[in-house]
């Protein structure tokens, strides 16, 4: 009976922060419009922000409730899911390729890998400190700002004139976060009764079940984006929730309450996912162009790797 209860909470509550998710992203969008922003900015900071919610309610609710574990592998578990198969279904879904500017998406994919090692190094003792979670969440803002080229040809983001009723749109976003936090809320307290019933760790369980479905706003955001026509939009926001979960997503709940985690599960996933995105990178970049074969590879890329860690 608790089995299944916890089974509906943790479905739920990512369905509801999803749900949420999206309509804070919408309303986000829209009081960004009429301003010349950079397809691949907004989407790599912006776009990237809004559909790391789960993660980052997520963070901030597991910190609270002393679940360590659920943080971290939540977040460096989305890192490796969001830049293998959110990145790997695009073109096999939206049914389109993309070009690849090697400057840029190597510079992003980088600065990841460099925020996951500088992740293993905090927090491989054990220990996420406010300290840490300040040096995370400045690794977030100093690498924002080394990958922002504004100077690149094509980047404009093409939004309607500005939106009307800023106000109103202001005030659906501050209440689609509310229901953000309070689906994650809900799906910790599954989670967690989960992996005491059946006995997994909770990081495994926050690592293999819960990137998923937090992982789910970006599939959405960048399927859209794609079919739409903004290909670097939807190409920026898989790219920059990566970071996102890498870096601010990891330290934003431990900056409020400090943790402990699970030093040997926390260095195993984030060699594993530094490892995915140092290969989807070199081959991205190296290529100059995502299609459907390299779709195909991605995602085999995610099979595999997420194998290796189950099994060892």
């Amino acid at each position: 009976m608790v089995m299944a209860a916890a089974v509906v909470a943790v479905t739920s509550g990512f369905v509801i922060a999803v749900l949420a998710s999206r309509r804070a992203v919408a309303n986000t969008a829209e009081i960004a419009a009429g301003s010349r922003i950079p397809r691949f900015v907004i989407g790599f900071t912006l776009l990237a922000l809004g559909t790391d919610l789960p993660e980052i309610a997520n963070s901030i609710i597991a910190s609270l409730a002393g679940h360590g574990d659920l943080n971290v592998g939540d977040s460096v578990g989305s890192a490796a899911t969001q830049v293998t198969l959110v990145l790997g279904l695009m073109p096999l879904l939206a049914g389109a390729s993309f070009s690849i500017s090697q400057r840029r998406f190597g510079r992003a994919s980088a600065a990841t890998v460099g925020a996951l090692l500088l992740g293993l190094a905090l927090m491989g003792d054990g220990d996420v400190t406010r300290l840490d979670a300040l040096v995370l969440i400045g690794a977030w803002v100093f690498g924002s700002y080394l990958i922002w080229d504004p100077d690149a040809p094509g980047t404009q983001l093409d939004l309607p004139l500005e939106t009307t009723h800023k106000g109103r749109k202001i005030l659906m976003i501050f209440l689609s976060l509310g229901i953000v936090a309070g689906g994650a809320t809900l799906a910790i307290w599954g989670m967690t009764e989960l992996a005491e019933t059946v006995g997994v760790p909770q990081y495994l369980m926050a690592f293999f079940l819960a990137s998923l479905g937090t992982s789910l706003p970006e599939l959405v955001v960048v399927l859209t984006a794609a079919r739409q026509g903004q290909k670097d939009l939807a190409i920026g926001d898989a790219t920059g929730a990566t970071f996102v979960d890498s870096t601010l997503s990891v330290g934003i709940g431990p900056l409020i309450a400090p943790i402990t985690v699970t030093s040997s599960l926390v260095v195993r996933g984030s060699l594993l996912a530094a490892s995915a995105v140092a290969l989807v990178g070199l081959t991205l970049v190296v290529r100059k162009r995502h299609d459907r074969l390299t779709g195909v590879f991605l995602v085999l890329i995610y099979l595999a790797f997420y194998a290796v860690f189950a099994l060892t």
